[in-house]
């Protein structure tokens, strides 16, 4: 096999969701019907152990609407796989923080804020800032690992800051922000997207705050690329010696995606019908994994198809144009440069 097994997936283990978010990525409203069962839940934490896969990241929709998401991380964790729960932090109560505790980690809970509390109520559903605070803390005091996701739009950006605090106050360790793109919910609302300026401000609040160490923050991997400040902050948010730099969209690589109803996919961010690459109630996840006919957008890519400035770029051939699902969703093509890079913005003000 020309690629090795995969470590990690991200799992939509529901689409069901008690919130209309503004800015969701995948439009969750309801439950469907076809969703994978307990016992296939099980059969897929299975096939994961087979692989070697180190950690699951389960998110939806809303996972705590799933009646057995507590039973299902809890099998994860016998087998030995470590769980993120990506949750809006609703659903969460004492007696879903104490079953958590006791399974003395392995397991990290990241509630996803977008502002402080007039900006993340008026994005997700009023009440839901205060409703995740207390979550933080009920998990908190059952020794429960604390992060945080925030979505970047221009509804947010000027005020991460008394996020940030707010995060702090609460325990939370890690804080990973991302961008915004324009597909489901927020395809409707484009005028909150960032601009390609936007993203140097970005870069210097991660590194300003990853200087404060005070909390561990990780811009996502559709932001930056070969910048200085980006690896030093990488450096410190992962506690490592040497620098940590992009080295690829690890989709169909080392990574892929599982939707509710056991459809693999590449990324859960790539997402429709031409990107599932099969399904897991008709063949095991390694022979999906295996199948040299499979996840051919991502692992037949060559530089060579790249335009703009990506293609003139000295990192091309390793970073192959950065986020797939960035140029996707703003130019259509996953071969169009991406204005959103660092490295982009240096050789279009070069040109000038």
């Amino acid at each position: 096999m020309e690629y090795k097994a995969p470590y990690t997936c991200v799992w939509e283990i529901t689409m069901g969701c008690n919130m209309r978010c503004k800015h969701c990525g995948s439009v969750c409203e309801n439950a469907l019907p076809d969703e994978l069962s307990t016992e296939e839940a099980f059969k897929f934490i299975d096939m994961c152990v087979d692989m070697g896969i180190e950690w699951i990241s389960i998110s939806g929709g809303e996972p705590f609407t799933r009646a057995d998401l507590i039973e299902v991380v809890k099998y994860a964790k016998r087998k030995g796989i470590l769980i993120n729960i990506i949750t809006n932090g609703w659903l969460i109560n004492e007696n879903v923080a104490r079953e958590l505790g006791k399974l003395e980690g392995g397991v990290r809970v990241l509630i996803s804020l977008d502002g402080p509390k007039e900006v993340h109520d008026f994005i997700r559903k009023p009440g839901s800032f205060e409703r995740a605070l207390k979550s933080y803390r009920i998990l908190h005091s059952n020794n429960v690992e604390l992060g945080c996701i925030t979505t970047l739009t221009k509804k947010n950006i000027n005020r991460l800051d008394e996020l940030k605090e707010a995060l702090i106050r609460e325990n939370v360790t890690c804080w990973q922000v991302q961008i915004g793109f324009p597909m489901g919910s927020l395809s409707k609302n484009s005028d909150w997207l960032l601009e390609p300026s936007d993203i140097p401000k970005v870069i210097d609040y991660c590194f300003k705050v990853s200087l404060e160490g005070k909390i561990a923050i990780y811009p996502a991997d559709c932001i930056g690329y070969y910048n200085e400040k980006q690896r030093e902050i990488y450096k410190r948010a992962y506690h490592a010696e040497d620098i940590i730099e992009w080295d690829g969209c690890s989709a169909g690589i080392c990574s892929f995606g599982l939707l509710h109803n056991g459809d693999v996919i590449g990324c859960t961010s790539i997402r429709s019908k031409e990107f599932v690459e099969g399904n897991i109630r008709e063949r095991s996840l390694g022979e999906i994994w295996e199948d040299p006919n499979l996840f051919l957008w991502r692992r037949r890519f060559k530089k060579e198809g790249l335009k703009g400035d990506c293609l003139k770029c000295k990192h091309a051939e390793k970073c192959l144009g950065g986020c797939f699902n960035a140029r996707l969703t703003l130019n259509k093509s996953f071969y169009s440069e991406n204005l959103y890079c660092t490295q982009n913005l240096i050789m279009k003000k070069a040109e000038k």
